[in-house]
């Protein structure tokens, strides 16, 4: 039943029974039991032509919190979200480049400071959920890091890590599937069944959502388009991620002699940039049309919906270009996906990180 409300808004507990095939009498005694546990609440009374009127039950925001974790190339984030899935906190913290200690002191850090202003919503706490890239160690080719400190990922369990070291129960996903749960759960995942999804970050990653529910694969790795093989342009081929990331174009700046830090301290106004910025831009959005074209020949989506660590106008030029693209190419017995943006933000990663554990928890999809 939290998960039919979740997915409809408000229901009244009649609709709720009709929706899930129970009877009228079981809806009405979980219905009790969810708002005694305070995890839903009475919306207004609806006057309906006959009979008595008919009240609505919602989600309570304030009956469970979580916090989430991305753990990023230059920088960690911390946020904590309601029931709902709204920002009620965050935290960010830079670095050179991430080690399990950095991340632990951070972690620990912004707790303190998130729940010093905000006792209250500790007790509802359901978790920690934690967002990171596959293999973190083999940056080395993209971080100035010594070797030792970035090997010390491959031995380290980071869940068991952070809560032992928090005492909350953890949950860890691939950063770009978590971004992709924010967009399923918050975003335009009511718009569409099945999606495909991109998330440019340092690294662009992805995610997949079929009938309704994300996607991971066997081996948890569905959904990982930044592997796909695209032309790079010199007659070879090379991994999306390689041509169509944030990190190509903070590769740029620094070959022109500009500093690339502005990327991260203007997150919203990348516009003193150009012309390099519109290069990557137009580059980038073929690039993502070439991908979301082979993405459709092999899974039937309806959309990709395209999100990333950039500014708002950044992302929406993406999609033209991407769009735009996509109409030049041969695109003979494939249905075409419909190119768009996503609707969650930057933050995706943090987000979609702290519904997990709310995910895991309350809610069947």
């Amino acid at each position: 039943m939290l998960s039919f409300i979740r997915r409809h808004g408000e229901l009244p507990s009649a609709e709720i029974a009709r929706r899930s095939g129970l009877s009228a009498q079981t809806v009405s005694n979980i219905v009790r039991a969810l708002e005694a546990e305070g995890l839903v609440r009475r919306g207004m009374s609806i006057k309906g032509k006959v009979g008595k009127p008919s009240v609505p039950m919602a989600l309570e925001p304030g009956g469970v919190t979580s916090l989430g974790l991305n753990i990023g190339r230059r920088a960690a984030e911390m946020v904590l979200v309601d029931f709902t899935g709204s920002v009620l906190a965050e935290r960010m913290t830079p670095y050179s480049y991430p080690t399990p200690d950095a991340v632990r002191a951070f972690v620990l850090d912004a707790i303190g400071a998130i729940f010093a202003d905000r006792p209250g919503d500790l007790t509802h706490l359901a978790g920690l959920g934690i967002a990171m890239p596959y293999e973190l160690w083999n940056w080395l080719d993209y971080v100035d890091a010594p070797e030792e400190l970035m090997n010390e990922w491959r031995t380290i369990a980071i869940g068991a890590y952070l809560g032992e070291a928090t005492g909350l129960e953890t949950v860890v996903e691939n950063d770009a599937t978590s971004a992709c749960v924010a967009e399923h759960l918050l975003g335009r995942g009511h718009e569409y069944a099945d999606f495909a999804y991109f998330f440019l970050g340092a690294f662009l990653g992805g995610g997949l959502v079929l009938n309704g529910k994300v996607y991971s694969g066997r081996n948890g790795n569905a959904g990982a388009f930044g592997s796909l093989l695209v032309p790079d342009g010199t007659g070879d081929v090379a991994q999306l991620l390689d041509v169509a990331s944030n990190h190509v174009l903070e590769r740029s700046l620094a070959e022109a002699g500009i500093d690339a830090s502005v990327l991260r301290t203007r997150p919203d106004d990348w516009s003193a940039l150009e012309p390099h910025l519109s290069e990557w831009i137009a580059a980038t959005g073929r690039y993502l049309a070439l991908a979301a074209t082979s993405i459709a020949a092999v899974v039937d989506v309806e959309a990709v919906l395209v999100e990333g660590a950039v500014p708002a106008p950044v992302r929406a030029a993406l999609v033209s270009r991407a769009r735009s693209t996509l109409e030049t190419l041969d695109r003979t017995g494939i249905a075409t996906p419909d190119i768009r943006e996503a609707s969650v933000g930057r933050a995706a990663r943090s987000i979609g990180a702290a519904l997990l554990p709310i995910h895991a928890r309350y809610f069947l999809a």
